[in-house]
């Protein structure tokens, strides 16, 4: 616990580590520098001074410190201090600016140590009983120094990159979740409009007859009740299983999506709600998706549902047919009433919701008057289409 104490006050206090290591090396050629220039000592210890100090600062002013570091050894050789091992501090700071900055930035100040180095040394190589070899090593050593710096650049860089990918990854994945969300709300808002405007349509018609027929015609009364009720329950599990779908951590039903197998039944239902409708179905029936199934069902349900509300008291006739063919299946439901009129019955949400369903699935849909009287929708879908 102490350790990652220590650790996590280094790691706000960097600059503590670059003052110790600026220590060490001063401490270390103190002595030396003393015993190298004994009657010059003072100069020797600013010459040290000047090459330790600066350090400290390099996170902050990386150029300005390396080059003060080298200024200083240049003054050195002209004051005649010779070389001391607190030169090694011209390596740290080359690798320090070529940690920070791209190639074209530290690569200069790589070739001004190489040279400082030759200046430096190559005079000097029976004075400090040196070997051109000798010499080529000082000189590996600023390269190393420059490599090592461009190489954790480099790496750091790559880090960097990656870390950014990700969290553009991540933004990406949460626009996309978002997207997905709201097209799931726009798909379960379609499923609840076209449940509550058939069901409820049918359940209101049927109860007003139910209720004028009650002391004629207990019989049929009782009929529409029953309707009413399976209806009702039909239109509350399709709800239910709407619900379940939008509670978090809840498993929704299991039961089947309406499709095709269950159009006779809602033709049944709007016949007894007092719709004439008749229902033909040619050609082979292909192998329908259970998405587009259902799209098929709700096509007709809310042609039927629109037929029920807008065509009027001058209705006698509602045609529903479906014709498979060779790669695609067509809806069509016509009707003999007015039709729906310009206004925001003409382009209402049930309309919109047919149509993004159609499209969704690669097909196209025509709605509007008939030339004759009526009205019309026409959904052609492909089979086989994706999503």
């Amino acid at each position: 616990m102490r350790r990652r104490a220590n650790a996590s006050w280094l790691r706000e206090r960097p600059w503590v580590v670059d003052l110790v290591v600026a220590l060490a090396v001063f401490g270390y050629n103190l002595p030396i520098q003393v015993a190298y220039v004994p009657d010059g000592s003072p100069i020797g210890v600013a010459v040290s001074a000047g090459l330790c100090a600066p350090y400290v600062l390099r996170r902050k002013q990386p150029f300005a410190v390396f080059g003060i570091i080298l200024l200083t050894a240049c003054v050195q050789l002209v004051l005649g201090v010779g070389i001391l091992p607190a030169n090694i501090m011209v390596a740290f700071a080359l690798y320090n600016v070529a940690v920070r900055f791209p190639w074209t930035a530290s690569l200069p100040a790589a070739g001004a140590v190489v040279l400082w180095s030759l200046v430096a040394v190559a005079p000097r190589l029976e004075e400090y009983d040196l070997s051109v070899f000798d010499l080529g090593l000082l000189v590996l050593v600023a390269v190393w120094a420059w490599t090592w710096g461009t190489t954790v650049r480099i790496r750091r860089d790559h880090v960097a990159g990656l870390r950014e990918r990700a969290l553009q990854l991540e933004r990406e994945r949460e626009a996309q979740a978002m997207i997905a969300a709201a097209a799931e709300r726009a798909r379960i808002a379609r499923e609840i409009h076209d449940i509550v405007s058939h069901s409820l349509s049918v359940v209101v018609l049927m109860a007003e007859g139910a209720a004028l027929k009650v002391r004629s015609e207990p019989e049929r009364a009782e009929q529409a009740m029953f309707t009413v009720r399976d209806t009702g329950r039909t239109a509350l599990a399709e709800m239910r299983r709407m619900l379940d779908v939008l509670r978090d951590g809840e498993p929704g039903s299991h039961a089947p999506q309406p499709g095709i197998a269950q159009l006779d039944r809602l033709v049944e239902e709007s016949r007894a709600a007092g719709l004439p409708v008749r229902m033909t179905v040619s050609g082979e029936p292909g192998d329908l998706s259970e998405g587009l199934d259902l799209v098929v069902y709700r096509v007709v349900q809310e042609a039927l549902t629109n037929a029920r509300k807008h065509a009027g008291p001058r209705l006698r006739r509602v045609d529903v047919a479906l014709r498979h063919r060779e790669g695609e299946i067509e809806v069509r439901i016509t009707d003999d009433g007015h039709g729906v009129r310009d206004g925001p019955a003409a382009d209402g949400h049930g309309l919109v919701g047919m149509r993004e369903r159609v499209a969704a699935y690669g097909g196209t849909l025509r709605t509007g008057s008939r030339a004759d009287q009526g009205f019309e929708v026409v959904a052609v879908l492909p089979v086989g289409g994706a999503e």
